[in-house]
């Protein structure tokens, strides 16, 4: 495999790129001069294996219905047994639109109008945007902070329960906060569902962007006796860069819940496209291996410049990352508003960052920022922050 380049500047701009052309509706940010760092893809090209099979099915030019590439099912297999530990059979898979679609149809699957979803917040913001969607009322049950990480808050969780609550979405590894669950804690997490009779969705899109020093344990190993009522969804996408594609897995293992799972889909006339498979199909491969151990050090090299550049101003603290490539930064000690600090951060520093009241309670006082991006990047980003806050250092 050739070393990938993660320093090249990809020019994304003006390519229908949510990410880059969308910042400046969206924030203020201009394109011109701006730097793009909320939405959670990564501005690297995929491995080679990727654009191959993309290339080959280009080069033959006709784009009817396909069937499934019999090698497809065989890779997300071999992918969860060598990186995971998870031996999984390729029936249990049930691909998805994407892993907001895969959340959607858990949801109109196992729940009913009026049901309570609880989501440990603050979290993956559409999340609850698809519980509303479906009328549906969110649970929001904030995360306790331990050492300046998140951490579960099992007594007083059990003081918010109504009983009108039917599911538990978990985020593992913690989309923002970037805590990787220990066993121990996905064993608390299979418990509580367990003692509330809740159907619990693991939502482990972000498996794979684990910090050397760092592990991610597979909620079905943490607690292999709640197959009954455990969904797991997992994901080439954020791994690989290929959230375009729109394509994510269920994993289910228990018959009842997939049949279940598998007809709402048929009822909603789902079915994925000839790219998004075989692209995943690609990625999922030595070749693909190779890469995500070339992406991970680069990632951790961006996070340690991030981390030094962003605690160094007085006010502001980035949580420890252990998974994931999004810094959740803490701007509430500048003792600024939330508005005041956002319009520094987008106005003069000219930096389009995720507000962290979005991602629920718990989220105020935070941004997230998007390090899956060339050094460069990331040095502009610092520097540019230090300067926008220079009159509190």
């Amino acid at each position: 495999m050739t070393t990938p380049n993660f320093d090249e500047i990809i020019e994304r701009r003006g390519t229908n790129c949510n990410k880059w052309d969308d910042m400046e509706a969206v924030y203020g940010v201009p394109a011109d001069g701006g730097l793009a760092m909320w939405v959670a893809d990564m501005d690297f090209r995929p491995p080679a294996s990727v654009q191959r099979a993309l290339e080959g099915l280009v080069a033959h030019g006709v784009y009817g219905y396909p069937s499934q590439n019999p090698d497809y099912l065989p890779a997300i297999h071999w992918w969860m047994q060598n990186r995971h530990g998870w031996e999984i059979d390729p029936d249990w898979i049930v691909t998805a639109l994407g892993l907001v679609n895969g959340t959607a149809l858990a949801i109109a699957a196992f729940t009913d109008p009026g049901d309570r979803v609880i989501l440990m917040t603050p979290v993956y913001h559409a999340f609850s945007r698809v519980i509303r969607a479906q009328g549906r009322e969110v649970a929001e049950f904030p995360l306790a902070r331990e050492d300046d990480r998140y951490v579960f808050d099992w007594q007083a969780w059990e003081k918010l329960l109504t009983g009108r609550e039917k599911m538990l979405i978990l985020c593992s590894p913690h989309n923002p906060g970037g805590r990787v669950w220990t066993p121990q804690e996905l064993r608390e997490v299979a418990d509580f569902c367990k003692a509330h009779d809740l159907l619990l969705v693991s939502d482990e899109i972000h498996h794979d962007l684990v910090m050397p020093g760092h592990k991610h344990t597979v909620m079905a190993n943490a607690a292999p006796d709640i197959a009954d009522r455990l969904i797991t969804l997992t994901a080439a996408t954020k791994t690989f860069n290929l959230a375009g594609a729109h394509v994510g897995n269920a994993i289910i293992s228990d018959p009842k819940l997939r049949a279940a799972y598998k007809a709402q889909m048929l009822g909603l006339g789902l079915s994925t496209g000839m790219f998004g498979t075989d692209m995943v199909t690609a990625a999922y491969s030595p070749e693909g291996a190779a890469w995500v151990d070339a992406l991970i050090p680069y990632l951790d090299a961006n996070r340690r410049l991030f981390d030094d550049g962003v605690n160094a101003i007085p006010g502001l603290s980035s949580m420890p990352l252990e998974a994931t490539y999004l810094s959740w930064v803490d701007l509430s000690g500048t003792g600024m508003t939330p508005d005041e600090v956002k319009s520094r951060v987008a106005k003069d520093a000219k930096i389009a960052a995720n507000a962290g009241e979005t991602f629920g309670l718990g989220g105020e006082g935070f941004l997230r920022f998007n390090l899956a991006t060339p050094l460069a990047n990331v040095e502009a980003a610092v520097t540019r922050l230090q300067s926008a806050f220079a009159d509190l250092q």
